[in-house]
């Protein structure tokens, strides 16, 4: 098995703060130290936990967490960006979402993130050509976080998905950097069209709960999607979009949408 490189502390202050958190953690309620342990101060870097964590989660009969162990720290060590961009991710759910009150809450309860790191891991598998790994790996985050995203699909960091259930993201569905999307979201397809057929999300785009955008067009930066909206057309940077079909209501409101959340439509 291979086994995760040391960081020098001090150089990785969001790693070094949830240790600090999981120690306070142990200290307060004793109960959680077996977890807490084996899941965080076991380890010597947020990769190497999250590569526990990913193993024990995605385990099933047919593949044992030994093996998909293995294949996570492949993935950290070949890719540094995914480390990167699992360090966004958590400051971005901390500084989005108000149920977030500590960095390590995303590594051990939230189901959005670790249901991003891995497709992270899902997508470095299939740029490697091992898309048959990369397609078990979309199946069991499926199964057992309610997630599904194509390994296929391109998505930025500081990525906040806020409790994740049934979202769904297509193959050539493309989503930049700090955007927001709530539980029911899907970026899909309109029909049985082959080729590039899915969403275009630019960058610190706020999509509300339910909202569906379909087929290959693009939503403009720092754009708001109103919950339950349906997209079907393309939708100019820094606007708010309502409706069934989804239609222009007004300006974003606000520079980064995805960083305020603020959803209501028409104040």
């Amino acid at each position: 098995m291979a086994t995760q490189k040391p960081k020098l502390a001090g150089l990785d202050p969001v790693w070094d703060r949830i240790r600090g958190e999981a120690q306070d953690i142990v200290d307060r309620e004793p109960v959680l130290g077996g977890l807490v342990h084996s899941g965080i101060l076991h380890h010597k870097s947020l990769e190497g936990s999250l590569a526990y964590r990913m193993s024990l989660k995605l385990a099933s009969g047919e593949m044992t967490d030994q093996i998909l162990r293995e294949i996570v720290d492949e993935a950290y060590q070949s890719d540094p960006s995914l480390g990167q961009a699992a360090r966004a991710d958590i400051v971005a759910v901390f500084e989005r979402d108000p149920a977030c009150h500590r960095f390590i809450q995303p590594l051990l309860f939230f189901k959005g993130f670790q249901g991003v790191q891995s497709y992270r891991v899902a997508r470095w598998l299939w740029t490697h050509g091992r898309e048959e790994l990369a397609y078990f790996i979309q199946m069991r985050v499926s199964e057992v976080y309610g997630i599904d995203i194509h390994p296929g699909a391109r998505i930025g960091q500081g990525i906040m998905i806020d409790h994740a259930h049934s979202i769904v993201i297509g193959e050539t569905a493309v989503v930049g950097d700090n955007v927001s999307m709530l539980h029911s979201v899907t970026l899909g397809g309109t029909g049985k069209e082959d080729g590039d057929r899915h969403p275009k999300i630019e960058n610190g785009v706020l999509i509300g709960a339910g909202a569906k955008v379909l087929g290959n067009i693009t939503v403009g930066y720092c754009t708001r999607i109103a919950a339950g909206s349906v997209v079907l057309q393309d939708i100019p940077p820094c606007k708010t979009v309502a409706g069934v079909p989804a239609r222009i209501v007004g300006e974003a409101g606000c520079a980064q949408p995805s960083v305020t959340m603020d959803q209501i439509v028409g104040k």
